[in-house]
């Protein structure tokens, strides 16, 4: 007999394609009450309808059977605007408007809500009006008595004859008893079944038949419609709208008046993470977020990005040396520390090399300020890069004097913008590359090495950049978005062995001021901050380029959840990574560096190649530095044609190594031949002779090639291994890139030769 649904039910939407719009139809089809069951006789009876235990006696037997797996509505639509949305949103449709009402197999991963789907399905046909039940397949009785009643025949009607023409949802179908699964087959294949034992006559299912399952079935493939879900990791152009509209569903539940706006960067970092639990880990995901940001405040008008906490990946072989040592961390998180560093030396002695600069000799070989910076800090700052990652910007006298001039602001009354909202990288990224492109051109015509104003006024241009981003927003805009070595110092910061991480369990569990993100008053062993410089969250670092290792968030932080540790080389540089828009570009500049610095070797033999860089005029000059930088970038275009463009990436990135080492072997020249002469540079102004019997080391030309040569094999080294973790999915690919790296090394090291 049928069971009936007394009085219509609205039928669900099977689309949500505006997440940020108003209340969808399919939100309100899934928070509507569903209307009570009917008995089997189609009426309820009166004492159906009153409460108490009483009317709970006087529902029929079948009623009180079934009513435990009744399924009284859908929870949402199928939300998203993509193609795998529309397409899964076109498959429930055909499948619900099927008019033979055939079985219907839904697979995916687990936690995608197939039972959700097959409601969909079910309350968007004909048969709306009929029940819905739904079994785990997991707990179904080996003989198949739940559906098909008992051996013996005896007692209670099968359940699919109770359910008449209603539909039967079976959830799990790959943990059916193996037993059962050929009664199962033979239902959805004629829609007859037969009593256990077989001692009855065959009988016909009159309702629809619903199968879920995470593994695929072939023998029910043949038989049943087949929909296939795609996982939430391939659908990252709808995480957006999901998460919108799951923070207006579950705000309303916690009675928010008004549901909190989801900002675009949290979106954007939360697409770089896979959800193996699908929708299920998203709803907890918001859940958690929502009331961890009720904490903070009661009702916010956006959500903050860092509440938003997802299972951080498993990180291998690391090695925490707080832990190890604990007195290393307190030494390292003293605040007296840093600020003397920073505002007691670091600030003036960068007063004191620009005036050096300006009135001094304006030569390499007489101006000991211009020795420190080419032969001293361009091989260190590169050597450092494997050892402290991006540490230089913790000590970089620009953004000391951005400190400086954004605090005078503050006390004058002014107060520095908000950063922008959205994801920022996506222009800045380009002009940061185009900057650093800029910066390397002006070297090379302008003859920087040997003239000191104006390598002054490359510094002073940069600190002019660092003051006024510092001015026009908050905290270090300018350093994490535009400045030029900033982004060169987090590029090569991703092959550092050394990381600061915070834990997610703990900063979820425990924290509810975020101290170490937006800074705050003392609280317990924490100190007052005004925050990370760059606005990150330790516990959402995905690699080094946003962590300049200030330790600020470890002096916030009061529960010990920040962690320094060593771990191996370039253990960023991963498949699973999501760079910046236009940070490729910065690694072909950086790239194009080697052969704008050599360039006579690449282009001196076209007839109209000028004889230098540096004189002459300055069009030809300008054209083919232009020309020379390029070379890297033009190749890359030209692979694009023959090439995936995500493989490309991934070879880029893996053979930023190669470009470091290549890169220190450019600078190690210099470094070697002139740095140890520092003293007498320094001194010669004042007595050439006896500054001329002043100790001074000089490294022989033929230590300088062995030393050229280690750094270029060790660049080629790693950037092999860390291609084998990239591009670990093809072999072919990895064997030509390969090739390609081992090409690259020796061409590399030819240019280079000093």
């Amino acid at each position: 007999m049928a069971l009936n649904r007394e009085g219509p039910v609205p039928e669900p939407q099977l689309s949500t394609t505006a997440a940020d719009a108003a209340p969808a139809t399919a939100e309100e089809a899934a928070s509507a009450e569903a209307p009570a069951a009917a008995s089997p006789g189609g009426t309820a009876p009166a004492e159906a309808r009153d409460t108490g235990s009483s009317a709970a006696s006087a529902l029929p037997e079948a009623f009180r059977r079934l009513a435990p797996h009744a399924v009284g509505r859908t929870r949402r639509g199928v939300v998203g605007s993509s193609r795998y949305a529309r397409n899964l949103r076109e498959a429930i449709r055909r499948a619900a408007e099927d008019p033979a009402a055939g079985p219907v197999l839904l697979v995916g991963e687990p936690g995608l809500e197939k039972d959700n789907l097959a409601a969909l399905i079910h309350f968007g046909s004909p048969a709306r009006h009929q029940l819905l039940v739904r079994f785990d397949g997991a707990l179904l009785a080996a003989d198949g008595s739940d559906l098909f009643g008992s051996a013996s025949g005896a007692g209670e009607d099968a359940l699919l004859d109770t359910l008449g023409a209603g539909s039967l949802l079976i959830d799990k179908l790959d943990q059916v008893p193996q037993a059962l699964v050929p009664g199962l087959l033979e239902l959805a294949r004629s829609g007859r079944w037969t009593p256990p034992g077989g001692t009855g006559p065959a009988r016909q299912f009159q309702g629809r038949l619903f199968f879920t399952s995470e593994a695929a079935q072939p023998s029910f493939d043949r038989v049943c419609t087949l929909i296939r879900v795609p996982p939430l990791r391939v659908r990252r152009q709808d995480l957006g709208e999901w998460i919108r509209y799951g923070v207006r569903q579950r705000s309303r539940k916690l009675g928010w008046a008004q549901p909190p706006e989801v900002p675009e960067a949290a979106v954007k970092r939360l697409q770089s993470y896979d959800f193996p639990n699908n929708l299920r880990e998203l709803e907890v995901l918001i859940y958690r977020a929502l009331q961890q940001a009720r904490q903070v405040q009661p009702e916010l008008s956006e959500l903050p990005e860092d509440v938003f906490w997802t299972t951080p990946r498993q990180q291998r072989l690391r090695f925490d040396l707080w832990r190890w040592k604990p007195q290393l961390r307190d030494w390292m998180r003293s605040p007296r520390l840093w600020n003397g560093l920073l505002f007691g030396l670091v600030s003036w002695v960068f007063v004191l090399v620009n005036l050096w600069l300006w009135l001094g000799p304006q030569d390499r070989a007489h101006n000991g300020a211009l020795n420190l910076f080419w032969a001293w800090w361009w091989p260190l700052i590169l050597l450092s890069f494997p050892l402290v990652g991006r540490l230089w910007c913790s000590f970089c006298p620009f953004m000391v004097w951005g400190e400086i001039s954004q605090r005078l602001a503050r006390r004058l009354g002014w107060q520095p913008a908000a950063w922008p909202r959205g994801n920022s990288d996506t222009w800045a990224s380009p002009l940061l590359a185009a900057g650093f492109a800029g910066i390397l051109l002006w070297e090379e015509t302008a003859d920087l090495l040997n003239t000191a104003w104006l390598s002054s006024c490359l510094l002073l241009l940069i600190t002019a950049g660092a003051v006024v981003g510092s001015l026009r927003f908050q905290k270090r805009f300018w350093c994490r978005y535009l400045c030029p070595v900033g982004g060169m110092n987090g590029l090569f910061a991703k092959l550092s062995i050394l990381e600061l991480r915070a834990q997610a369990g703990t900063c979820s569990g425990s924290c509810s001021t975020y101290a170490c993100f937006k800074g705050g008053p003392a609280d317990g062993e924490g100190m007052a901050t005004a925050g990370c410089p760059l606005g990150t969250h330790p516990a959402h670092l995905a690699d080094n380029r946003n962590c300049v290792l200030c330790l600020t968030c470890a002096q916030a932080c009061p529960h010990r959840s920040v962690q320094l540790s060593l771990r191996p080389p370039a253990a960023d540089l991963q498949r699973d990574m999501t760079p910046p828009v236009g940070e490729p570009g910065l690694i072909l500049v950086l790239a194009g560096d080697i052969g704008l610095h050599h360039w006579s070797k690449l282009l001196g033999w076209l007839p109209l190649a000028p004889e230098s860089l540096s004189a002459g005029p300055l069009l030809p000059r300008l054209a083919f530095a232009t020309l020379a930088l390029a070379i890297p970038s033009a190749l890359f275009l030209l692979a694009r044609l023959a090439f995936s463009s995500v493989r490309l990436r991934r070879t880029l990135y893996g053979l930023l190594p190669l470009i470091w080492g290549l890169l220190l072997a450019r600078h190690l020249p210099v470094g070697m031949a002139e740095a140890g002469a520092l003293l007498p540079v320094s001194l010669a102004p004042l007595d050439p002779a006896w500054a001329a019997s002043l100790p001074a080391w000089r490294a022989d030309p033929h230590v300088i090639g062995f030393c050229q040569s280690a750094a270029v094999l060790t660049g080629l080294v790693g950037a092999l291994v860390v291609l084998r973790r990239l591009l670990q999915t093809s072999q072919l690919a990895w064997g030509g890139a390969s090739v390609l790296a081992v090409l690259l090394a020796a061409a590399g090291r030819w240019l280079v030769a000093a």
